[in-house]
């Protein structure tokens, strides 16, 4: 069956079409993480409120910081609560360069986040899909909107060449 919408396009148009918007805060993201990868694991995240503003950003601060709860999404949430003044992100989108990681993930689901944009799929670590999706699990009281693959071989290419690197520099 194929599902025309009421602009005529199809529904892998309209995911196309849909995801558009996206694309143009991915470009931004990976903009950032080649920047943020000369010091630190090239992983970025911007949180979106319901008007398409950018309420939160994250970088990873793992090794910067050594804090082991250092990652993307975990910072641009804490940012992004300080500036909503409210834990619940139901309305609010966050995109970041990789599939977020078990924790991250959790965090997400529990700060009941109602869209996950993310580029290259982790299947090592994916919390979302890649290696385990948290998001269907029974114990996840909220439902939230999971968009995969954004921009996902620039996104890939970025992390393999910062790991390529890495690997080199030892």
């Amino acid at each position: 069956m194929k599902y025309i919408f009421e602009n005529g396009n199809s529904k892998d148009q309209q995911k196309k079409t849909n995801n558009s918007k996206y694309t143009l805060w991915m470009n931004s993201i990976l903009r950032r993480s080649k920047e943020i990868g000369k010091v630190e694991l090239p992983i970025c995240s911007i949180i979106l409120d319901e008007r398409g503003r950018c309420i939160g950003r994250g970088v990873n601060k793992r090794n910067i910081n050594k804090d082991p709860l250092g990652h993307a999404e975990i910072m641009a949430l804490r940012q992004a609560s300080l500036i909503k003044n409210d834990w619940r992100f139901n309305e609010c989108t966050i995109i970041t360069n990789l599939e977020p990681c078990t924790m991250c993930s959790s965090a997400l689901i529990q700060a009941r986040m109602g869209k996950v944009i993310f580029g290259a799929y982790d299947k090592k670590r994916g919390g979302l899909g890649g290696s385990i999706d948290l998001s269907i699990h029974e114990s996840a009281h909220h439902k939230m909107e999971i968009i995969g693959g954004i921009l996902e071989d620039e996104c890939s290419q970025t992390l393999q060449i910062w790991f390529k690197k890495l690997r080199t520099q030892k």
